[in-house]
Formats: structure tokens, C-alpha cells, sequence
């Protein structure tokens, strides 16, 4: 196993946008040149020699921005990848069906992350990856949901050549249908967290974790939840990156916490929760 350490480049609110997504993407990061080369070399020799190319781990793998955004997610001294499929399709193609990929775990912990490379331009119409905001938390049977067509919300990851796309794995996702007469190569990898949990990415002085409504949990995209369980599912696992899990299972049960909106009516004997230092 070989690991990777650099700074971390994502702050709190970037961290929590994660959380409550499910995935980050970074356009256009690998530069022109290396995407030109893992093309003609995917086509020379397919894409697992890539793994051990110097110039392919440095620039794709430890690439600065996407290598500081998986820092910020999983740690310090991350595992790099061990292996790398290439979903390689000849357009025109048909959609997928919807699925989360085999072995996914729902849980508020982040131990690995799945990531997506686009060495090409994909536009709509070269069927780029299409996920689900917010999907990474659903548990569903893939016999149940996979054969829907469109959903709402669906979010199509149309980029330019070079860009990454950082996912949870659990998540939602299916390529989507294309039209173009053309080749379309996207390679997919796994890092993975080697030490725990802690808020050692870009701190911001004045974040607030929240009560009421500062700031929100909640997802502004359709969600297919339980009322309120988006909000609750993005705090557990925020404060699990944080290494606070026992201050959110303190907190459970608050004046309308996990935020996401205000709370105007409060029941009898109903009040604020205030946490209170251990003795």
C-alpha cells in the first residue's frame, strides 16, 4: 500500500457541501497534455498500466487540487489507489439503469472515497455519469429503483477533458444515455482513509455548527427522504469528520437541530437543549 500526503485545500463549508451532496467536482485540473497522453496510452495499452506510469500518478493521481480534496476528506496519508476500471463505451449507447455500486455501506462515516476521471471532453451528449444529490444516504434495493428513467434532481456530470469528480461511493448513479458517434473513456479509482477522523482541513474562524437554522443541513435539490432525514444524515456525518460524534449525539433532540429551518412552535416543556461540561 502506498500513501500520499499534502495540504488540505477544502474549508468547513466546502467539507459540509460534500457531506450533504455526496460528491465534488473539479473541472478541468489535469492539464491538456496528460489527458492527451492517458488517451493515446489507453489506446495503446489499456488503461491498467497506467498505475505504474510516474507521470500518470503525479499528475492524475497526487494531481494538487484533487489530491488536496481527498486530503481534506479522508486524512492525512491516504492510500492511493491499487486498481482502476476504465468504462470505456462506443456512442451512441443507451442509459444505464440507477444503482450504487457493489459493497456500499450507508453509515455517517467517510473511510474511502470513489473517484471519477474524464481524460476527454464529455459533453451530454458522450452520456457522462449521472447522479443523484444526496443519494449516498438512501438505501433502497437496487430491484426497486434502478429500472426509473429521469429523476428530478438528477445531475449530469458534463465536463471538459482534465476534471475529476469526487463521489461517496454509496451514492446514486448510472451513465446516461448518448447520442454522439464517438469513443468515450472515464477511469474510476478508490482512495481510502489510513488514520481517524479530525477537522484538520481550512478552518473557518467564524463557522458555526449550528442551531436553528445557521448554517443549513438541508438539501436545496429534491430529495427522496424521510421528512427531515437528509438533515440529520449530513450532521452525523459532518460531525464524524470532525471527530465530534459525541458532541452531535449530545445535541440530538434540540430547538429544531439539526438546523435547516426555524422552528416556530415549541411544545409544552419543550426547550432549548444546552450542552453542559462534563464533571
Amino acid at each position: 500500500m502506498e500513501t500520499y500526503d499534502c495540504k488540505p485545500t477544502l474549508t468547513d463549508t466546502q467539507v459540509l457541501e460534500f457531506c450533504k451532496q455526496g460528491f465534488l467536482m473539479l473541472e478541468s485540473v489535469v492539464p491538456h497534455a496528460i489527458n492527451q497522453r492517458t488517451s493515446e496510452f489507453i489506446e495503446k495499452h489499456g488503461h491498467l498500466p497506467l498505475l505504474k506510469e510516474d507521470w500518470f500518478v503525479k499528475n492524475v493521481l497526487q494531481n494538487s487540487q484533487a489530491a488536496g480534496a481527498v486530503r481534506s476528506l479522508l486524512g492525512r496519508n491516504f492510500a492511493l489507489p491499487i486498481g482502476m476500471a476504465n468504462h470505456q463505451i462506443e456512442c451512441p449507447e443507451s442509459a444505464q439503469n440507477w444503482h450504487r455500486d457493489g459493497g456500499s455501506r450507508y453509515s455517517p462515516e467517510l473511510n474511502h472515497l470513489q473517484v471519477f476521471y474524464y481524460p476527454q471532453d464529455t459533453p451530454a451528449e458522450m452520456g457522462p455519469t449521472e447522479g443523484l444529490p444526496g443519494s449516498h444516504f438512501f438505501f433502497c434495493l437496487q430491484s426497486w429503483m434502478g429500472h426509473y428513467g429521469s429523476i428530478r434532481g438528477g445531475v449530469k456530470t458534463i465536463a471538459p477533458a482534465g476534471s475529476i469528480f469526487l463521489t461517496v461511493y454509496s451514492i446514486w448513479h448510472r451513465r446516461s444515455a448518448s447520442i454522439a458517434c464517438n469513443i468515450r473513456n472515464m477511469l474510476k479509482y478508490c482512495y481510502w482513509r489510513t488514520v481517524p477522523p479530525q477537522r484538520d482541513w481550512i478552518i473557518e474562524p467564524d463557522f458555526d455548527f449550528g442551531h436553528d437554522h445557521s448554517p443549513s443541513y438541508r438539501l436545496e435539490t429534491p430529495n427522496f427522504r424521510q421528512q427531515f432525514r437528509d438533515w440529520y444524515d449530513v450532521a452525523e456525518m459532518f460531525y464524524w469528520l470532525c471527530d465530534k460524534t459525541n458532541d452531535f449525539q449530545r445535541k440530538l433532540g434540540g430547538d429544531g437541530w439539526p438546523p435547516g429551518y426555524p422552528i416556530l412552535w415549541k411544545p409544552e416543556g419543550f426547550h432549548r437543549f444546552q450542552v453542559k461540561e462534563l464533571e
